[in-house]
């Protein structure tokens, strides 16, 4: 297994694409390509429907998947507010590539089973990327019936981005152009994927059950009005963590209820929507189930870097990745950091060198403890390692 990424960054000169498809073909060193990622900014629109040629006439026979990026991640860079093309090409020998697209009038219905989304996309063996667009398809949806198509494997990706009404993305899926629905594409065989899911939050105040609620009303905990214990975590803070907690205090709900004890990645972090002073409830951005365990958190520079740099650690395998794409929000990089290239020089620090290749999305796809979700302000990245040598 090989993997290869480079950019062009200089739409006006279309032999910048070649270049860097040239570049793939070197770095690939003879192997055979079997799939390409490209990852568009709108600078790169016009010249995205001729990617299929180029890519055909560089590499026969390849599979290619991708579609628009407010911001794009290859080679050594992360590319924002400016023009970026990404590319990154893998030999995939013993995998089988299935792209596919899908509109949401293809969706099944929420309570289909599995097999008729297998029908759809294959399975049930396999690992899942996609490119949702966030104006014309139920993302929920799609993560649901992926996860149950492909029950050992991984689902990850993210929402296009880039563009700022209906069909107004592009998606790529194998020969094809689309402006709607989502594309992906289903890999089986000799390929392991590992997922890294920062979600860049850190806890304050005390973890604390949920005693009462309704779906996504949060009224009390440890029976107290919920806001109370807000308040009490908020309090706690130091001035400036209290200032920063104003603009971006989260709610982190425990995955596994059997767990006594948790540290970071036991969470799933969902936004504190809205509050209600006259009755002391808070809104949360997810459904609340009896007795679940909460901790507000909030986020920052450092919350992102050490969260980010924990978990890429724990990740580390005697075998090293071939290849990674990273699926970044648009809210991180220099928006968060104040630095460019921030998620990407830590990738490269703890399990580099490797191609990397990817984007900055308006949402990310991924799993924490088990359950995959749609998250925001997250970094979800894929580790690509061969089951085998074979």
């Amino acid at each position: 297994m090989r993997w290869a990424s480079r950019l062009a960054t200089e739409p006006a000169h279309p032999a910048a694409i070649e270049a860097a498809l040239a570049g793939l073909a070197a770095d690939l060193d003879g192997a055979t390509a079997d799939l390409v990622f490209a990852f568009a900014s709108p600078d790169f629109d016009p010249h995205v429907p001729g990617l299929f040629a180029r890519v055909r006439a560089r590499f026969p026979g390849a599979h290619l998947v991708g579609g628009s990026a407010g911001g794009v991640i290859g080679a050594d860079h992360e590319v924002e507010r400016a023009p970026g093309l990404s590319l990154v090409a893998a030999s995939l020998p013993g995998v089988r590539v299935r792209p596919f697209h899908l509109r949401q009038s293809q969706l099944p219905a929420p309570d289909a089973p599995a097999e008729a989304w297998r029908a759809l996309v294959g399975g049930p063996d396999g690992h899942a990327i996609v490119l949702s667009d966030p104006y014309t398809l139920d993302s929920e949806r799609l993560i649901a019936g992926l996860t149950a198509a492909l029950p050992g494997g991984v689902v990850l990706g993210g929402l296009a981005s880039g563009g700022l009404r209906p069909y107004s993305h592009t998606l790529l899926a194998d020969a094809a152009l689309h402006r709607e629905g989502v594309a992906g594409v289903i890999l089986e065989g000799n390929v392991l994927v590992d997922a890294v899911v920062a979600q860049g939050c850190r806890p304050v105040g005390d973890p604390m059950f949920v005693t009462r609620s309704d779906r996504n009303i949060l009224y009390s905990l440890d029976d107290q009005p919920a806001m109370a214990g807000l308040q009490a975590a908020m309090n706690r803070l130091c001035p400036a963590d209290r200032a920063r907690a104003r603009e971006s205090v989260f709610v982190g709900v425990v995955m596994d209820p059997a767990r006594q004890a948790y540290g970071p990645g036991d969470f799933l972090i969902r936004t504190l929507v809205g509050l209600d002073p006259r009755s002391g409830a808070l809104v949360v951005g997810a459904r609340l189930a009896p007795h679940a365990v909460v901790q507000f958190h909030v986020r920052d520079a450092a919350a992102a870097a050490a969260d980010l740099e924990g978990l890429l650690r724990r990740a580390r395998r005697p075998r090293p990745p071939a290849g990674a794409l990273v699926f970044s929000c648009l809210g991180r990089g220099r928006c968060l950091y104040g630095v460019p290239d921030h998620d990407l020089g830590l990738i490269q620090a703890e399990l580099g060198p490797l191609p990397v290749g990817g984007m900055f999305c308006n949402g990310e796809i991924g799993p924490v403890q088990g359950l995959t979700c749609l998250h925001g302000y997250t970094s979800a990245i894929a580790l690509f390692r061969p089951r085998t040598d074979a």
